[in-house]
């Protein structure tokens, strides 16, 4: 059964796991692991706060991730490919039109980067909307912090400063999972503004003191 502990504990470890994707051989499959384990969390999350968008919006976030690499891997496998056919991977040289086919192919290398940069900023964009749906339902403000520096980081990848901006994220996300409560807290009741208390409603005759 779904619980906001389970979210809490599979999205702390989960977010853990995935900071450590420079460690070398196993990084790629901690960051596997821990994405899993942050899927699992989401999803819990969303079953106990009776919101489906919440992991709606995660699924898409990772679907278009993975699409983006998938679609810089094919292009860079094309890239490869001219390379070898001009010569440059011990395929034959061509005679003509090498530097035409050089340039064509680096146009193409950056149209790679473009692609995989639409992407994971379109990613970032529903990853905030998940993270700002459960800052507002579970109150813990981290989640929205967290969803904003993704967002801005995914939008400044292209000048290297995203990198950093992402993995600050990445440890904030440590943090706004292991803030979840474990039991959501009732909703306070409204309160009168500020001022005077209001006066008592006037008697009716049929209430006024008998002499």
């Amino acid at each position: 059964m779904a619980s906001l502990g389970q979210a809490k504990t599979l999205g702390g470890v989960g977010s853990i796991l995935a900071c450590l994707f420079f460690i070398p051989n196993a990084g790629a499959f901690l960051f596997i692991i821990g994405l899993i384990l942050i899927l699992f969390a989401v999803k819990n999350a969303a079953d106990s706060l009776g919101d489906q968008s919440i992991f709606n919006n995660m699924l898409y976030s990772v679907i278009l991730a993975i699409v983006g690499v998938v679609a810089i891997t094919a292009i860079y496998f094309v890239a490869l490919a001219s390379f070898a056919g001009l010569g440059f991977l011990g395929g034959v040289p061509s005679r003509t039109g090498v530097t035409t086919g050089f340039f064509a192919i680096i146009g193409t290398l950056i149209l790679g980067l473009v692609v995989l940069w639409v992407f994971i900023l379109t990613s970032a964009i529903f990853l905030k909307k998940t993270y700002d749906a459960m800052a507002v339902k579970m109150r813990v403000d981290m989640f929205r912090t967290t969803g904003l520096l993704f967002l801005i980081g995914a939008a400044t990848l292209v000048v290297g400063i995203g990198f950093i901006i992402v993995f600050i994220a990445a440890i904030l996300q440590i943090v706004a999972f292991f803030s979840i409560p474990e039991q959501l807290q009732p909703s306070m009741p409204s309160q009168q503004a500020w001022g005077p208390p209001a006066p008592p409603p006037p008697m009716a005759p049929s209430q006024a003191p008998t002499q």
